[in-house]
């Protein structure tokens, strides 16, 4: 007899190389409270019946106010000293997707490139002609000093004297070893990811996923990565998974890893665990990619593989206790 799917939600906040000896107990219960609070959030809404795509519009706007990951307030800044933002937005049921690249002013740039999807035409728009439109609907509009945090700009100051790019979290090590900021999170320079998602099942049995991003600290103005392109770094069809992706973004570009691990759950019959192992395992380091993914199928079995050392993460299905973890373990608060 065939169980009833279990509505569920999971999020990320970004993959790498965590440095236990850099952590301390007090930053280590910032981040695991501040997952735990977020996919509490996003399930509350799947629990009132919501569907997946609000469930995951507020997780990831919550995970976009918060300063700790790099996406909406926490975002890092490009090498002219800007900030400049992506983000995309899928449904599962229609395969309808938004998405937006290069912002810079908008607090919540999920709901931005729901606005695209919802009222545009398109899939993808980019720079000032996407703020006019979103803002044309309501989006909301900071200037710059509401993105502005300290780490960020330390992380900049740091990228510049290394003279390369560097993946969000990947910057904070660089304080951690000098022995500056207390705030500094536990990941190693050259190996973190930061990006935030989210994929969810509503009670309705649909998908969706959502996933958001500052980009890379010290990034060349006008890159634009994984984050906004679909089958890179979001991804979501009722027929297989909801899918969101942090890591090597062109490498996940490069092999389209998340339609990847859709195609072969599709057409190869392969179980969304199969598959994302696979992809995350085997075919990414082939590119030289590193990160990781959130995943949940249309059953409501939930994935959160990477190939680095820690991803930042939680996941709660309807009626359960969620799950936290930074490092390979999971944790209940």
């Amino acid at each position: 007899m065939k169980t009833k799917a279990t509505a569920g939600i999971a999020i990320h906040g970004g993959a790498g190389t965590i440095l236990r000896s850099s952590l301390t107990t007090e930053q280590e219960q910032a981040y695991l409270t501040a997952l735990h609070d977020i996919v509490v959030a996003g399930a509350s809404v799947l629990a009132d019946g919501g569907s997946a795509l609000d469930a995951v519009t507020v997780a990831v706007s919550l995970l976009e106010d918060c300063p700790l990951f790099n996406a909406g307030k926490g975002s890092v800044y490009t090498s002219a000293g800007q900030i400049e933002m992506d983000a995309a937005i899928m449904d599962g049921q229609h395969r309808r997707a938004g998405a937006v690249a290069c912002v810079t002013n908008l607090r919540n740039p999920v709901r931005a490139a729901r606005i695209v999807m919802e009222h545009s035409p398109h899939v993808l728009m980019v720079g000032p002609g996407a703020e006019q439109f979103v803002r044309q609907h309501g989006a909301q509009i900071e200037d710059a000093t509401y993105f502005h945090t300290e780490q960020r700009y330390v992380q900049l100051l740091r990228a510049r004297q290394e003279a390369g790019m560097l993946l969000d979290h990947d910057g904070d090590k660089l304080s951690a070893t000098s022995g500056t900021t207390p705030e500094a999170a536990p990941l190693d320079p050259d190996k973190k990811f930061g990006t935030v998602g989210a994929v969810a099942l509503d009670m309705h049995g649909n998908l969706a996923a959502a996933t958001s991003t500052g980009g890379m600290t010290n990034k060349l103005p006008g890159r634009v990565g994984d984050t906004a392109m679909l089958g890179a770094g979001c991804y979501a069809d009722n027929r297989t998974a909801a899918l969101s992706a942090t890591g090597t973004g062109e490498a996940f570009m490069r092999s389209l890893a998340l339609h990847d691990i859709a195609a072969q759950m599709d057409y190869a019959g392969l179980s969304l665990e199969q598959a994302a192992h696979k992809t995350i395992m085997e075919k990414l380091p082939q590119l030289q990619g590193h990160g990781g993914i959130i995943g949940i199928d249309r059953q409501g079995n939930i994935v959160l593989p990477f190939n680095t050392e820690g991803m930042y993460r939680a996941s709660m299905r309807i009626g359960d206790v969620p799950l936290t973890g930074i490092y390979r373990d999971f944790q209940k608060l």
